[in-house]
């Protein structure tokens, strides 16, 4: 009624209004409605980026997953001690089956003053994102992330799974080559001419009187210095070996090895090559190796004989014994492993873990402590009551923890081996020496204890340095750190600065004595690496340079008393004779294949140079991957 009354024009001006505003609230919509949707999709987007991870605290990885999602609030572990967590990557490689590693190594001195080093990368089109879920365990005090379950390879890979590579990796800047790790080339070359000149293709170079003794007659120096060249950047010298290894290097020939020996210098040296340089000649070589040291498993118990005929086919034990050494057959399942998941042949893997499973079942152990002897038709252990983490039963206890991280720290009966072993040296095994109250290592027989420490022993600080990283209590990196004090003092309190084969602790203090007591038998050097081995690992996870600095004065007095001006350094006799050490004319292959290898990491700050969180190290200093989870 009251629209009626309205005149005619008071219709009209209302109509209009309502007319003006609708065109007026149109053109408002158009003006400001695209930026309006584009701000709340990008709020949107980001809300869906930031991943949501309640209360998880990775402790460092085996390697680096995609972002996951906790099973458990880590409150309810009190014992882990959180860490920063890994920078993860854009993009997985795909691996086998159920298997994955990450990639090698990239050279980021490719444009250094000194141009030694070649690299081979193969991108690879990265495949679907993985999803991967962890669970907290706890084993006495220590509280780990387990990643997947690791299984064994299928036997249906018939095609050899190539090196892995990430593409879309950022690209760092350029790490120089510094002057103590010029130091270390220069001494590498100067080793590598005497082997050239003097000992070519063979096992080991006698460099004073320059000749060569032979072992196996398979060119062990040659094979175990491949991928320190490469690490180090020597193309040319690595080249060379290659065409040897291409043309000379031949397995079928009737000589008796050790399985041991030959599976961490040639095995090991083979498998690490190939995924350094993506050359396959190395893995057909690796493969070769393999399959021929595989007759040695022939055994009533599964353990395996000492020695294998590779051209023959046969193996057998030693002649005056059937046992084998306890470090034998429990330090060479890294190196099988692989190759099972290189090849897709389970048979590799599923013997050398046979062997862990039965010492893991086997009775004579004192608390974690295993003796050093097996025997191969028993299954049993021999020589009951003697403890050592020296010669015989030393790696061991190191490739117990080292399985469980390249197999993606899920293989639980290896890390309790490893736990308990730690708990068994704290308790029978370490003392205090006088008068400085150094940490050593010392041995148990019969329940009388033996002030006595092999310098083999100097691997302990950095495999415990490494199991404090992948996440075990920090009491072992404390340990670590006393330990490796002791090792270096083992140099130190030593006329020449280099330590000997094996040192006795004193006990009880007495005046002008040192804790370090050397008998004429045992003041012998062979060029051993595991000091600076572990002097590697310290560095690497703590970063104080006094690390470093020790290497460096080991590297000098290497140079001073072991150097031979023909080329090649050379073993002593007498670490505590200066004016003459009393050289023995030999180079342990190992000198090439491990202390160099290590000094020269020790001196890198750059953490990717064989990144620890990608990379574990057999016990020859050969970096094999760490599987990622499947």
């Amino acid at each position: 009624k009251k629209w009626k009354q309205l005149s005619r024009l008071q219709r009209s001006v209302i109509l209009f209004l309502f007319a003006f505003l609708a065109v007026c609230g149109v053109i408002s919509y158009t003006s400001i409605g695209e930026p309006w949707k584009s701000l709340t999709n990008k709020s949107l987007d980001d809300q869906r980026t930031d991943p949501e991870i309640p209360g998880l605290k990775l402790a460092n990885p085996a390697v680096l997953p995609a972002p996951q999602k906790a099973d458990a609030n880590l409150g309810d572990y009190p014992g882990l001690s959180p860490q920063k967590p890994p920078k993860l990557p854009h993009h997985v490689r795909r691996g086998p089956s159920n298997l994955q590693i990450k990639p090698p190594w990239r050279d980021v001195r490719l444009k250094t003053r000194h141009d030694t080093s070649r690299i081979v990368e193969e991108p690879v089109q990265a495949d679907k994102e993985e999803k991967t879920e962890k669970s907290v365990i706890s084993w006495r005090g220590a509280v780990i992330e387990p990643d997947q379950s690791t299984e064994p390879p299928s036997s249906k890979i018939k095609e050899p799974e190539k090196p892995s590579s990430v593409e879309g990796e950022e690209q760092k800047e350029p790490v120089p080559i510094n002057e103590r790790q010029m130091a270390v080339i220069e001494a590498f070359r100067h080793a590598w001419k005497g082997y050239k000149d003097f000992a070519w293709g063979h096992d080991e170079l006698k460099p004073l009187s320059k000749s060569y003794s032979e072992w196996f007659g398979l060119g062990l120096t040659l094979i175990d210095a491949l991928d320190t060249m490469w690490i180090l950047g020597l193309k040319e010298e690595f080249e060379e070996a290659r065409k040897w290894v291409a043309n000379n290097l031949v397995f079928d020939k009737n000589v008796d090895v050790n399985l041991f020996e030959s599976t961490i210098r040639i095995l090991g040296g083979l498998l690490s090559t190939y995924h350094l340089s993506g050359d396959t000649l190395f893995l057909e070589k690796a493969k070769d190796i393999g399959n021929r040291l595989m007759p040695a498993f022939k055994t009533p118990s599964k353990v395996p004989y000492s020695d294998v005929n590779i051209g023959r086919g046969t193996a057998h034990p030693p002649r005056w014994t059937s046992d084998s050494t306890v470090a034998e057959v429990t330090s060479i399942q890294l190196e099988f492993r692989e190759l099972s998941r290189l090849t897709g042949d389970e048979k590799f893997q599923k013997a050398v873990d046979e062997v862990m499973k039965h010492v893991h079942t086997l009775s004579g152990k004192n608390d974690g402590l295993v003796p050093m002897f097996i025997n191969t038709n028993s299954g049993q252990f021999t020589h009951l009551g003697v403890y050592t983490l020296g010669a015989r039963a030393d790696s061991y206890y190191e490739y117990l923890l080292k399985q469980w991280i390249q197999g993606g720290k899920k293989e639980n009966e290896l890390l309790e081996d490893y736990m308990r072993a730690i708990e068994g040296v704290k308790k029978h095994l370490l003392q205090r020496s006088q008068p400085k109250q150094l940490t050593f290592v010392g041995e148990l027989a019969h329940g009388h204890f033996s002030a006595k420490m092999d310098h083999l022993v100097c691997f302990l600080p950095g495999t415990l340095a490494l199991g404090a990283h992948n996440g075990l209590t920090a009491d072992h990196m404390k340990l670590a750190e006393a330990l490796i004090e002791t090792c270096y003092q083992m140099y130190a309190q030593v006329e020449t600065g280099l330590s000997p084969e094996i040192v006795h602790f004193n006990l009880h203090a007495q005046k002008g004595q040192k804790d370090v007591e050397i008998k004429p038998a045992d003041r012998h050097n062979l060029l051993r690496p595991e000091t600076v081995e572990s002097l590697f690992y310290m560095y690497r996870f703590t970063g104080d340079k006094k690390y470093q600095d020790w290497g460096w004065e080991i590297l000098q007095n290497f140079n001073k008393y072991t150097r031979v001006p023909t080329g090649g350094y050379t073993s002593i006799n007498n670490v505590q004779n200066p004016s003459n050490p009393e050289p023995r004319d030999k180079m342990e292959s190992f000198f090439l294949g491990e202390t160099l290898k290590y000094m020269f990491l020790l001196f890198s700050d750059d953490v990717d140079l064989i990144n620890l969180d990608k990379y574990v190290f057999n016990t020859e200093a050969h970096p094999l991957p760490i599987w990622a989870p499947a």
